[in-house]
């Protein structure tokens, strides 16, 4: 099988700047994910079978297109989801066109499907977006629906690798603000090495309407954004612990 003839499921694709990686990204969202997580805004990527039958070489085709322009924009390709380690082969093959495009890649994952990434895809990944959504393991059961600790691991088989990473942290008030929750996450982040930035990214509502017209409750909608102070509060926390963080 070539690179062009490996099979997957899209959800959707997009051009994005500023939260998917350096630079401006071409964003493949792949369909299907393990996890529930109660802040989800894309419950309409959860199952493999609502994406899009397509090819790697068919999703490349795409990126060409935007190469040129992502490429002058300091940018590159990213994958993300869903949860993209359900499809790792499509992920490897989807790189290894965008590395033969001249863009660096961006793997967009909460880790727990760590184990199912092979050396031959983390060749040719350039960066790991890495979500840590909670440290205490009870706490990351409640909020997921899955374990803490294969993300863990993962995260530290990038680093042994060298890796770079970029820490993700969603902040749900009364969920993730806890202080201890927040220094727990810094202190192994900081530790692992090759963790470059962290971005602590603010609980919102927005994907409530989804919900709605998917006949889904949504668990959170009563739940309020964190204010500036908290915000605020746990970005310094991070950067306590040496981490860059915004």
């Amino acid at each position: 099988m070539t690179v062009a003839t490996v099979p997957g499921r899209l959800h959707s694709w997009d051009i994005s700047t500023g939260v998917d990686g350096p630079g401006t990204r071409f964003v493949a969202f792949l369909a299907g994910c393990p996890l529930r997580c109660l802040y989800c805004q894309n419950p309409d990527t959860w199952h493999m079978r609502d994406g899009t039958a397509t090819t790697a070489g068919a999703v490349l085709r795409q990126v060409e297109q935007f190469a040129s322009f992502v490429h002058v924009a300091g940018g590159g390709m990213t994958v993300s989801g869903g949860e993209p380690l359900l499809q790792p082969r499509f992920v490897e093959a989807l790189f290894t066109g965008a590395r033969g495009l001249g863009l660096p890649t961006a793997l967009d994952t909460a880790g727990g499907l760590g184990a199912r990434a092979s050396e031959a895809l983390l060749d040719v990944t350039d960066l790991v977006l890495l979500d840590v959504k909670a440290w205490d393991p009870a706490r990351y059961r409640r909020l997921t629906g899955g374990e803490v600790a294969p993300t863990l691991a993962f995260a530290r088989r990038l680093a042994a690798r060298g890796t770079p990473i970029w820490v993700r942290y969603v902040l749900v008030p009364g969920l993730t603000d806890d202080p201890a929750e927040v220094d727990g996450v810094a202190r192994f982040a900081a530790a692992l090495g090759t963790v470059e930035r962290v971005d602590v990214l603010p609980f919102h509502r927005l994907g409530a309407p989804k919900y709605e017209r998917l006949g889904i409750p949504f668990p959170l909608l009563d739940t309020p954004p964190p204010d500036t102070a908290l915000v605020d509060r746990v970005r310094e926390q991070f950067r306590r612990t040496g981490l860059a963080a915004y």
